[in-house]
């Protein structure tokens, strides 16, 4: 399935949304089909091999390349920013493929913008210093040739924003760019109030429309994915006590008119699904769910995720990544478990979501992945679905020697070692290519944008 980009109504079908485990999604062109990697003995690609450059050590078979770097001047003139985070992939066309970039930068962190520490000035950005000079958080977009992968063109495609860290792809072709952070007007020295999910069309050459959607809610917002069968969007906070949030929009693909925003809470389960006192939330075990209704979601003290569980919202562990499959999602809690090493979480929407009559086929939570052992999994972040079906995650460590790893994780949740990050930095915005034959991901700063090829259906 192709889809047009330049139809800007909620037309289509899967879209560009990924697979699930057991299913395969239309924009995996080639794909032949849902497969584990390995065996179910041993899951992955076998060994990993040492870098000689001393980057990415991958699985025999495996190679990576480096498109983009943080300081490359790009067409507009500006160049690369830092702080590479959260990343979609689309397909402009039958030749061509875009990638929009969140850059998470802070209003300190002018000197990695896309103009240095003159500051952008005099562009299409949400927010600017009294200077005038742009706050340097935003997303550059890169437009690829599919088959060769080389770059025909590279832009800010988003400016003035704080801290824009993940987001998600939406089935109509934009790129939903959030901002985890909560800054107020006044504070720094900025003139708006931040917190906001922002929309980057990916077919749009240059400045987006820096609106933000502020009826989805002001809070620290993570990562978004959409269900392509409802338009119902999801979101995850980055706080220790986070909510997961859904927003019902007014009209289906055009979030700027507006919605519903709610929290989840489970029906017959705990509220608290960190278990970091007790384990409380079993793995494997899937419990009704039901959404609670939140108001004031502008949140001006910061106290959404607060109301929200006085309310009888279930609290999650640092909510992150997040992606949609066939008929389900799933998202990492960063520091959930009893060890605190990690969660991923794993929600089926109900065949009636968002409609009156969901109660009676209530969607359904599962605790799918919880790490009791670093060499497992440590902290993971960004994730995706691969094209055999295995998640691929992200992780960002928080040692004194970070060691992050991309890991598998197969449909039993087995993980996997599948990359190796030698350098002291994180991964984040891991995607694939609409043909399933290329991960593109971030390294975090300084600022790479790679694209990893192999076997993966092998």
């Amino acid at each position: 399935m192709t889809i047009d980009l330049n139809r800007r109504k909620f037309t289509i079908g899967l879209g560009l949304t990924g697979i699930a485990f057991g299913g395969l999604a239309a924009c995996m062109d080639n794909a032949k089909g849902p497969r584990f990697a390995g065996s179910a003995d041993q899951p992955g690609y076998g060994p990993l091999v040492e870098d000689p450059n001393g980057m990415i050590d991958l699985p025999a078979g495996f190679s990576y390349r480096i498109l983009s770097s943080h300081g490359d001047r790009m067409d507009d003139g500006h160049v690369v920013p830092d702080n590479a985070d959260g990343m979609g992939c689309f397909r402009l066309d039958d030749r061509r493929i875009a990638l929009v970039r969140n850059h998470e930068l802070k209003v300190k962190d002018m000197a990695g913008g896309p103009a240095g520490r003159a500051g952008l000035k005099g562009a299409a950005a949400y927010d600017a210093l009294s200077g005038g000079e742009a706050l340097p958080g935003g997303t550059t977009t890169i437009i690829l040739d599919a088959a060769t992968l080389k770059i025909e063109a590279q832009y800010l495609s988003l400016a003035g924003t704080i801290r824009n860290c993940a987001g998600g792809i939406t089935p109509w072709g934009s790129w939903l760019s959030c901002e985890e952070d909560v800054t107020r007007a006044g504070q720094d020295g900025v003139s708006w109030d931040h917190g906001w999910v922002f929309e980057v069309p990916a077919a749009h050459r240059g400045m987006a429309n820096p609106a933000p959607l502020t009826a989805m809610g002001r809070f620290n917002h993570e990562a978004v994915c959409v269900d392509p069968a409802t338009g119902i969007v999801y979101m995850t906070e980055d706080r220790d006590e986070s909510l997961f949030y859904r927003f019902i929009p007014n009209e289906r693909g055009e979030l700027a008119k507006g919605g519903k925003l709610q929290a989840l809470a489970l029906t017959d389960g705990p509220g608290d699904t960190r278990n970091w006192k007790s384990k409380a939330f079993d793995r494997n075990v899937w419990t009704n769910a039901r959404w609670v209704d939140l108001d004031g979601v502008d949140s001006p003290e910061d106290d959404l995720r607060f109301r929200g569980e006085a309310s009888g919202a279930a609290v999650f562990a640092r909510g992150e990544g997040i992606w949609f499959g066939k008929g389900e999602l799933y998202f990492c809690c960063t520091s959930g478990g009893a060890a605190g090493l990690g969660q991923i979480m794993r929600y089926r929407p109900s065949p009636q979501e968002g409609q009156p009559t969901e109660a009676s086929a209530p969607g359904t939570l599962q605790l799918f992945y919880e790490s009791t052992d670093k060499s497992q999994f440590n902290y993971g972040d960004n994730l995706t679905i691969a094209p055999h079906g295995d998640l691929i995650v992200c992780e960002d460590q928080y040692t004194a020697i970070v060691d992050n790893y991309l890991r598998g994780v197969t449909p039993d949740g087995t993980a996997y070692p599948l990359a190796k990050l030698r350098l002291q930095t994180e991964w984040a915005g891991a995607c694939f290519s609409p043909d399933g034959r290329t991960l593109f991901v971030n390294l975090y700063s300084p600022g790479r944008t790679v694209a990893i090829q192999g076997p993966w259906n092998a």
